[in-house]
């Protein structure tokens, strides 16, 4: 391992030395020049050697990362080279073990004893996030086709519960489903054109798509109430009961048929659950359609869509359904965003936010839901532990983000299927083999 390193050392200490230079010149009007207020008024003055203590720093962190990525990379092939299918096997019972230990957290967690309204809060934001991630996941992790207007659908989904709340009446879990399907048919609608773009060309299309979404719901005063947004979207009842003090004509309230004393986070218990309800459900269908013929098709489109043709497989029908499916995910999660928030705009639906979530399926793991998962937890969580540094916290997120790709390049838990082993055949096979060769 220490050979490789150095035999590549030549090249890295050369890469470093053009970051460092790149840096050194795009420093001069940021870091090597200022501008100082004089008796004769403002004078340009110099930091040459601010700017080159930057450009040290910046060739010391590039060469430094690049032996580090050395370095991971060379214990990861030594580390697959002796990898069997019986770690294989630990691994996937270690994430199955995962899964349920999260979902136990989960349902619990409004019962612990350091569980209060910010807890409940950061848990449905977590929620959401992990909800949009797992619909995005089946459009970019599975089927393989990039999508950057993600956000698009998740707005569809909160402006289709509000504006049927507010013309015809339409309470949560009767929007609920129509929310979903409003968004899979312009997922629908957004396939159809693509169908023949790949890499760069399909990115700025749905980019494109994400955007025109946002500008249409901006200027389109009389539907949406432009940049007003939609207010008084009603919150879901529990059969017909309401968390209010004072519930809406028509529906009882919650704490004076069951005897239980009014409380403010009885309703925000109830969402959590709704929330959780909705990703396990979510969970429990996508893993159920990756293992039907229509999951198979799905990946092995993201893998190679001139052989799925030669197998038959129809790429329009699986590229069609995974936009679809994603879409419909993110259709329930802006329903159930619009009913938390009891208000909606424009404002919540911006490019960033497709980042987001690009972020959280490129980092847990292209097809991985438990990957998944944890990177919403990494995402959503990150900014509270970095409270107190509220200036550098997307400074901290940034870095994390690049420690992750640098360490875990593939996310932090991979799963491409179906996988061909060629290794670890066993004797008895290895020789049964040889026999049936002529």
């Amino acid at each position: 391992m220490a050979s490789t390193i150095i035999a590549r050392l030549p090249a890295r200490l050369r890469d470093a030395a053009l970051a460092a230079l790149l840096a050194l010149v795009l420093g001069i009007p940021f870091i090597g020049l200022q501008t100082l207020s004089t008796d004769q008024g403002l004078a340009i003055g110099t930091r040459w050697p601010w700017l080159l203590a930057a450009a040290a720093v910046i060739f010391a962190g590039r060469l430094l990362f690049a032996i580090l990525a050395d370095l991971l990379a060379e214990r990861r092939r030594t580390a697959r080279a002796g990898r069997s299918l019986v770690s294989e096997a630990l691994a996937g019972r270690l994430t199955r073990g995962f899964g349920i230990g999260a979902a136990l957290f989960a349902l619990t967690l409004p019962f612990l004893p350091f569980s209060d309204r910010y807890v409940l809060d950061i848990g449905m934001t977590a929620l959401i996030y992990i909800l949009l991630g797992m619909g995005l996941n089946v459009t970019v992790g599975l089927a393989g086709l990039l999508d950057l207007g993600f956000v698009a659908f998740y707005a569809i989904g909160a402006y289709t519960f509000a504006l049927l709340s507010k013309f015809f009446g339409f309470g949560f879990w009767l929007s609920l489903p129509l929310s979903g399907l409003v968004a899979a048919s312009f997922g629908v609608l957004l396939s159809l054109p693509i169908l023949r773009l790949r890499g760069d060309y399909l990115a700025i299309v749905t980019l494109g798509f994400g955007e025109i979404t946002r500008i249409i719901l901006l200027n389109w005063q009389s539907l949406t109430g432009g940049p007003n947004g939609v207010s008084g979207i009603p919150r879901p009842s529990l059969f017909g009961l309401s968390f209010d003090r004072r519930p809406p004509e028509g529906l009882g309230s919650f704490h004076e048929v069951t005897g239980i004393a009014f409380s403010g986070e009885h309703r925000l218990m109830f969402l959590y659950f709704v929330a959780l309800g909705l990703v396990l459900v979510a969970s429990w269908g996508v893993w159920r359609l990756r293992h039907l013929p229509i999951g198979r098709s799905w990946e092995a489109l993201r893998e190679d869509e001139i052989a799925c043709r030669s197998l038959g497989i129809n790429p329009t029908a699986s590229k069609v359904s995974a936009y679809a499916t994603g879409a419909f995910l993110g259709g329930l999660a802006g329903c159930f965003f619009a009913a938390r928030q009891g208000f909606v705009s424009p404002e919540s639906f911006t490019f960033i936010e497709s980042a987001l979530i690009l972020a959280i399926v490129v980092l847990g793991g292209m097809g991985s839901q438990i990957g998944v998962v944890i990177a919403a937890l990494f995402i959503v969580l990150l900014p509270e532990f970095a409270r107190d540094f509220a200036d550098y916290r997307m400074l901290i997120f940034g870095a994390a983000m690049i420690l992750i790709m640098i360490w875990r390049p593939q996310g932090l838990l991979s799963n491409r299927e179906p996988t061909l082993r060629l290794a670890g055949r066993s004797a008895a096979g290895d020789s049964a083999a040889k026999e049936a060769t002529p």
